[in-house]
């Protein structure tokens, strides 16, 4: 009996492949693909920590930007405050959740991405404003 041989799968052109894949993700990388959640969950990864202890180590973030981004970032899941009792006045921590921990490795590949190409932006935006001035 003859194998009967289907006509190869046309794939979709990569521009409708790619709008597919942006309306799905875009929601999601908007709520943690900006500097401070990343920032954020960076810092949470390690160990929990308080509101101050944040702030202090990502120098140059606002009391409110910090304040919104934890906010965003309990709400998606992504981190847990605890209200901690035992303290006076009453003290919060924030501590990573497993969903936000999923994020370490791709965060540690940007990172090391950084680290190895930071150079070659920088020469790149040198470049470019020499150019343009």
């Amino acid at each position: 009996m003859p194998v009967k041989v289907s006509p190869p799968r046309r794939p979709k052109p990569v521009s409708v492949e790619a709008l597919i894949d942006v309306q799905k993700a875009r929601p999601v990388l908007e709520q943690i693909a900006n500097k401070w959640s990343v920032l954020i969950l960076t810092v949470l990864c390690t160990r929990p920590s308080r509101f101050n202890e944040i702030m202090r180590r990502l120098d140059g973030i606002t009391h409110k930007a910090l304040a919104d981004a934890l906010k965003r970032l309990e709400r998606n899941g992504l981190i847990r405050r605890e209200v901690l009792t035992t303290t006076t006045p009453v003290g919060v921590e924030y501590t990573i959740t497993p969903l936000g921990h999923s994020l370490r490795q791709p965060f540690e590949a940007l990172y090391e991405w950084s680290m190895n190409y930071g150079p070659e932006l920088e020469r790149a935006q040198e470049e470019y404003d020499r150019v343009r001035d």
